[in-house]
């Protein structure tokens, strides 16, 4: 095992805080993430002052969405062959310097549209390298006894920074973009320090040669699991039909005429909500009916949807994103455990990569799903569309995948 098996891990006893791996990855997950929400309110904004485009903010979505796609085969070779460590800080140093362009363009004022979309593009490639090994990372620091509850606080460093992001954002941008662009590129280079402190002992187990076999090896066992393969796939389509976040700009400005602190609040919701339940099951972990529960968290992610698509006052819209947040993280901290704890350690690069694609870039997608029916059909038509489509996803996928209906415990699932 990579992990200390002399370490206290005691499941009723556990902390994040008690672990310095942990504890580590803890803040290099809050650094990460505010930087990504942080430049995600200050590119929806400024795509959206220059072009008053829906579909422009779809494009920011899909951008992220297609590196991805390309190195999905790339990215799962790597975390299970090369120092897990050594390729997050390379792929936060394509981050880092991503925004930092961004900073430097915006205060000389030649930023364009299709360098924001380029600069969107890198972030994109960096982001598939690093989302892949830091799903891949906690099973390899904590035992499997406590590794739900170590992604649940995880998770909840996640989205403690997802709240304080965007407020965080769209208080800087009264500053100047430039600002939260440079104040990106400083915390992506922090969070690589702390990945650095970290350290990860790396496997010296024999890999075979890379081959087709190997590189579709990921795939290829997800196919064959049932229970992997439903979870990520309802996740993925359930968000890419409900996903409304690149909307919240058209929200802010034209429907409730909140302007930028009012963007800065309703991005922050979801993540208020996600935090509290995070927090909630780090200490009170789910420890049965898994597969009904996060059927039933995905359904209401979807109602939060719609409720939010029709709502016309905006504090009713805010409880709307607060739920969706909650309901999404019910999912989470039933779903990444599961998927963990179903694949051997030798494979978790490659099924991480093919996750990170299902869910991870299903949010970029799912953006770009919502810019092209809010420019087809309304903003608030595309709205309500989608959380009618996520549920409809729900219904098919119990009678697709009742394997993953019927899961009830975690230690039913564990393949070491």
């Amino acid at each position: 095992m990579i992990f200390d098996e002399a370490a206290p891990f005691d499941e009723k006893s556990f902390s994040i805080f008690r672990s310095r791996p942990v504890t580590l990855l803890w803040f290099a997950r809050v650094t990460t993430a505010l930087a990504y929400q942080m430049q995600a309110v200050a590119v929806g904004w400024q795509i959206y002052v220059m072009t008053s485009s829906a579909f422009l903010l779809g494009m920011v979505g899909l951008m992220m969405f297609i590196p991805g796609v390309l190195l999905v085969l790339v990215t799962g070779q790597v975390a299970d062959r090369f120092n897990r460590s050594l390729v997050i800080r390379l792929a936060q140093a394509v981050e880092a310097l991503a925004v930092g362009v961004l900073a430097v363009a915006t205060a000389t004022d030649t930023v364009t549209t299709p360098l924001i979309l380029s600069c969107v593009f890198m972030l994109g490639a960096g982001r598939a390298f690093e989302s892949t090994i830091m799903q891949a990372l906690p099973p390899t620091i904590v035992p499997p006894a406590v590794l739900p509850r170590a992604i649940a606080g995880l998770s909840a460093a996640y989205q403690a920074a997802t709240v304080i992001g965007p407020a965080l954002g769209g208080l800087l941008l009264i500053l100047g973009i430039g600002y939260v662009y440079a104040m990106c590129c400083l915390l992506f280079v922090a969070s690589s320090v702390l990945i650095w402190m970290i350290r990860i002992q790396h496997s010296t187990e024999k890999r075979e040669p890379v081959s087709i076999e190997t590189l579709f090896a990921g795939i290829h066992f997800i196919s064959k699991n049932p229970v992997v393969l439903g979870a990520m796939s309802l996740d993925m389509f359930a968000v890419i039909f409900g996903g409304a976040t690149a909307l919240l700009p058209i929200f802010a400005r034209d429907i409730f005429q909140v302007d930028t602190w009012g963007l800065g609040v309703m991005r922050a919701m979801p993540a208020a909500g996600a935090l509290m339940v995070s927090f909630l099951l780090a200490h009170y972990p789910i420890k049965r009916h898994l597969g009904r529960i996060m059927y039933a968290g995905v359904a209401l992610f979807g109602v939060s949807t719609i409720v939010f698509g029709l709502s016309t006052w905006f504090p009713l819209s805010l409880i709307a994103l607060f739920i969706l947040g909650a309901s999404d993280m019910l999912s989470v901290v039933v779903r990444q455990p599961l998927i963990q704890l179903e694949t051997p350690d030798a494979m978790r690069g490659r099924v991480s990569a093919v996750n990170s694609l299902f869910i991870g870039t299903s949010n970029q997608i799912g953006e770009f799903e919502s810019g092209v029916t809010a420019h087809w059909f309304g903003v608030v038509p595309a709205v309500v569309i989608g959380g009618l489509g996520t549920i409809l996803i729900v219904g098919i996928w119990i009678k697709a995948f009742p394997a993953l209906f019927r899961v009830h415990t975690f230690e039913q699932r564990y393949k070491g």
